[in-house]
Formats: structure tokens, C-alpha cells, sequence
């Protein structure tokens, strides 16, 4: 015999009878539930698709009307593309190949598409839960012994059931959890985003810095020769009684202050190249060859800045803000639903018999199904307190996220003044070095011709040379890496165009061809997500 045995006819029955009772029951409990938990009335329980909680719609967030330097001519409201930003403003094939190694192999990169892939994994279980949330096969045997009346039975029980329980999903608890899994995985994204903007920028400046670097290496060696020459020409002038030894000491002080400058701009340039192979995800080396020598990037005067909320609202980390603002008004539903009973159907199927051929023979299965009603009701402080603390977390990212945008319009103005204000000191800086070097014509023209010269001045001009002429090349690299800034502010380089397929590189004509460094072609698991981040 079954240990287990099917219920009789009659209670069969006595069970139907009692259904309606069972049916009636619930509704009231529901009713009662929604009219006294929680927070949510019935009727925005209905609006908002049978979930407790609030939607979420995005909130609104001040930025300026119209850039503050609009009417500058400079600023064009043109609406702004800058996806390849650098490609299109630079148009300098070698930085476009250093962009392009660093978006496939910079670490930090990756580290933020292993963000996305566990975003992706906390969603796939949120949406697990959604479903019956506890499933069990469960099999057993044994062997019994009952003693009694003088002998002893032994008998065996062979047996087998499918269990599960199943919440249904009456107040919008799971769904809610969804949403907010669906928000994170999007914030993640964004992050991802945010990254790939930074790297790019990063990229850009380093490089811009390199060719700064090596413009002023190369200047300050153009002048170390000129002012050589001057030393050599006071020691003559000495020999010939035109100078004493005052004037060749001073001479060989200036050659020797400026001669200084060169290990001092070499170690600049060194540390800038390091950097670069870090944000090409690589140990720092000798890239000389990679970059080759070049000039510093020449930029357009105007810019395309279109308006700022079109331009600073798509900004990844502040479209990044605003979905974790939608994570959490969400997980205030999830903390709200909490309030309501929690309706579980709970079933069970088996086979069960003494012998192990009998177990699928009739009359050896049983089952059972019915609902089950669990509802939190003394615990009513402990639930408000944590909708309370939901909420409040709510209106913490949603200043953080108001802050957010306020940055970024810090940031974006900061940047256009400076990008304007940059092209005027480079022109002024031109002018002034233009005016050194044609000094220093001249005073190397009364050298040359022997005529009576003040050292000291010959001495002042040639330092001011140097000085005036680094300074317009760190002027010039100034002005490019405020249209750096510019586009770093305005979220340039997101939507990523490698995501896909990378933007063509043009071909280098001038030399020496630059060499690509030698690094693992990985594809990034995240691209596939991110072929449509909107």
C-alpha cells in the first residue's frame, strides 16, 4: 500500500465545496490590501498596469538656454556631430590609428564592458524570478519495518514528486525589480560610454602634448645652435680685444641655461609617451617610431556647438545619471509591494507505491495545488521605513543627477572660453615671437658684420627668443587641446564608431610610416550590446 494514498471521493468533493468560500476570501483580503497597505490607491494601482509604486518619468533639469559666447562668430549653433570628432577636426591619420588600437585594447575599457556583461547577468536573473520562483524534482526509496503482535512486516516505499510554488506577480513586485534591472544595465552602458568618451579625449590630448613636446624639443636645439654661435663669436671678438672675458662667461651662461631646457623637455616628452602606451593597453616602450615626427594639429577657428540641452543632456555620464535615477524610483515599488500579501499557488505531483513496478500503475499518484497567502502586517514600521529609505536615496540621485548636468555645463562653458581666449593669446604669442626672431636677424647681422654690439642685449634677445617661440608653440598646443575639451564636455566619441566598424583610416603619405605596435586583436564581449546604446 501507498503511504501516501489519493484523497477519497468524498473529500474530493468537500473541496470543491469549499472553493467559493476560498475565492470570495481572497478578493476580500486583495481589497482590503489595496485599500489599506502600502501607498499606492487602487486606482493608480490600475493606472500604472496593476504595480504599486510611482512611474518614473525623467526629470527635469536646468541648463542654459544659449552658450554664453553665442554671439561670438566663432560659435556656430549648428547642430554638432561628434562621433569622430578627432578624425573630422585634426584629420591626422596617426592619431586616428592610436585611437583606434586604444579603443580595442585599453584595460579600462574592458574592465567597463565587464560592467555591462554583469548588468546583463543581474537582469537575466531578475527576470528569472519573474516565473515560478521554486521548482524541485524529488525522488526517494526505503525500506521499513514495523513490528507488533508477535512478528515483524517489512515493506518498502518507492517514491516520487515535482514541487512547485509560484508568486503571483499581483502588486507589480517583480515587474518593478525588472524595470530596475533594465535601468541598471542601461546605466551601464552609459558608464561604458563615459569611459570610451574619456580615452578618447585622453588619447587626443596625450598626442597633442607629444607633438607640443617635440615642437619645443626641436626649437629649443634651434636655439641652443644660435646661441653657441654667438659664444664662439664672443670668444674671437675676445681674442681680438672687440670683448673681454665677462662677455664670453655671460655668453656661455645663456648657452648653458638654455641647453638645460633640453633634458628638461625631453623628460616631458618621455612621461607623455609613457602615458600614451598605457592608454594603448600596453607596458611603456620606446614608440618613437609609431609616432614619427609631426607637427602639432592645426585647428579651425569656428566650432559647431549646436544648443546646449541638445548637446549636454547626451552626455553619456548624464544619461548614465538619469538611469540609475530610473533603477530607483522602480526599487521603491519593489520596497512598496511589500505592503501586500504575498499570493503564492503551490502544487505538487508524485507517484508513490510499496514495489517499484507499481509506482506507475493507477491509483499510485497523488498531487495537491492550491493558493497560499503570506502578508507582512506587524511589520508594517519596518516596511515603511525601508520605502521611506528608498525614496530618499531617490531624491539623493536625483540631485546627484541635476548636479550632473550642472557639471556638464560647467564644463562645456569653461571649454568654449577657453577655446575662444586660446586663439587670441596664440596670435598675440606668434606676434611676439615673430618680433624675437626678427630681432635676433639683427643682431646676429652686426655679428656677422663687426660692428660695435651690446652683449647684454645680444644676451637678452637671444633668451627672449627662445622663450617667446616655446611659448607660442605651448600656445598653439593649448588651442587644440581646448577643442579637446570642448568635445570631452559634449560627450564626442559616443556613440562609439568601433562599436561596429571602425572608421576608416587614411592612408599616411609622409614619413616615416608609422609603425603599429604589437597587440593582441581581442574582440570586447560588450560590443554586441552596444550596437544600439539609444
Amino acid at each position: 500500500m501507498s503511504d501516501d494514498p489519493m484523497p477519497s471521493q468524498p473529500e474530493l468533493s468537500k473541496t470543491r465545496r469549499n472553493t467559493p468560500f476560498r475565492n470570495w476570501w481572497t478578493a476580500s483580503i486583495l481589497s482590503l490590501a489595496v485599500g489599506l497597505g502600502g501607498c499606492t490607491s487602487a486606482s493608480q494601482w490600475v493606472e500604472n498596469g496593476f504595480k504599486v509604486g510611482p512611474n518614473y518619468c525623467t526629470p527635469h533639469a536646468e541648463v542654459g538656454q544659449d552658450w554664453i559666447d553665442a554671439d561670438d562668430e566663432r560659435v556656430l549653433s549648428n547642430p554638432v556631430d561628434a562621433t569622430t570628432w578627432w578624425s573630422d577636426s585634426f584629420q591626422d591619420p596617426i592619431l586616428n590609428q592610436l585611437i583606434a588600437e586604444a579603443y580595442n585594447q585599453n584595460l579600462t575599457v574592458r574592465q567597463a564592458g565587464a560592467r555591462i556583461t554583469q548588468a546583463r547577468a543581474l537582469r537575466q536573473i531578475t527576470v528569472g524570478e519573474f516565473f515560478p520562483q521554486q521548482q524541485a524534482v524529488s525522488a526517494d526509496y526505503s525500506h521499513n519495518l514495523t513490528t507488533g503482535s508477535g512478528f515483524d512486516r517489512h515493506f518498502s516505499t518507492w517514491r516520487g514528486s515535482f514541487n512547485l510554488a509560484w508568486e503571483i506577480d499581483f502588486w507589480g513586485r517583480y515587474r518593478r525589480a525588472i524595470e530596475s534591472a533594465d535601468a541598471d544595465l542601461d546605466a551601464s552602458i552609459y558608464d561604458y560610454g563615459d569611459v570610451v568618451v574619456t580615452l578618447i579625449a585622453d588619447v587626443a590630448s596625450t598626442y597633442v602634448d607629444i607633438r607640443t613636446q617635440q615642437a619645443r624639443l626641436e626649437l629649443v636645439k634651434l636655439n641652443v645652435e644660435n646661441q653657441r654661435r654667438t659664444y664662439e663669436l664672443t670668444e674671437i671678438r675676445m681674442r681680438d680685444g672687440d670683448a673681454d672675458d665677462v662677455d664670453v662667461q655671460q655668453a656661455k651662461s645663456s648657452l648653458v641655461q638654455t641647453e638645460a631646457l633640453v633634458p628638461q623637455v625631453e623628460t616631458q616628452l618621455r612621461q607623455s609617451q609613457n602615458q600614451l602606451c598605457v592608454l594603448l593597453g600596453m607596458p611603456p616602450e620606446y614608440i618613437e617610431d609609431l609616432l614619427g615626427k609631426g607637427k602639432i594639429p592645426e585647428v579651425a577657428p569656428e566650432i559647431a556647438l549646436g544648443i546646449p540641452a541638445a548637446s549636454l543632456l547626451q552626455r553619456p555620464d548624464v544619461r548614465r545619471a538619469e538611469r540609475l535615477l530610473a533603477s530607483q524610483s522602480a526599487l521603491i515599488g519593489v520596497a512598496e509591494s511589500e505592503f501586500y500579501p504575498h499570493i503564492t499557488i503551490s502544487g505538487t505531483v508524485g507517484r508513490s507505491a510499496n514495489q517499484f513496478k507499481d509506482l506507475f500503475r493507477a491509483g499510485s499518484g497523488f498531487g495537491s495545488v492550491g493558493p497560499n497567502i503570506n502578508w507582512n502586517i506587524l511589520n508594517y514600521g519596518r516596511l515603511l521605513g525601508r520605502v521611506e529609505f528608498e525614496d530618499a536615496r531617490f531624491q539623493e540621485l536625483l540631485y546627484a543627477y541635476r548636479q550632473t548636468v550642472l557639471n556638464a555645463n560647467l564644463e562645456a562653458e569653461n571649454s568654449i572660453y577657453q577655446f575662444l581666449k586660446s586663439q587670441e593669446q596664440l596670435r598675440l604669442q606668434l606676434e611676439a615671437a615673430e618680433a624675437a626672431d626678427r630681432t635676433n636677424e639683427l643682431i646676429n647681422l652686426q655679428f656677422d658684420l663687426g660692428e660695435p654690439i651690446d652683449f647684454n642685449r645680444v644676451f637678452s634677445v637671444q633668451n627672449t627668443k627662445t622663450q617667446q617661440e616655446v611659448s607660442a608653440a605651448i600656445a598653439k598646443g593649448q588651442v587644440a587641446q581646448s577643442l579637446i575639451s570642448i568635445y570631452r564636455s559634449l560627450g564626442g566619441g559616443w556613440p562609439s564608431p568601433y562599436l561596429s566598424t571602425p572608421i576608416a583610416l587614411p592612408e599616411v603619405t609622409e614619413e616615416p610610416e608609422p609603425v603599429a605596435p604589437a597587440l593582441p586583436n581581442e574582440e570586447l564581449p560588450v560590443d554586441q550590446v552596444l550596437e544600439n546604446p539609444n
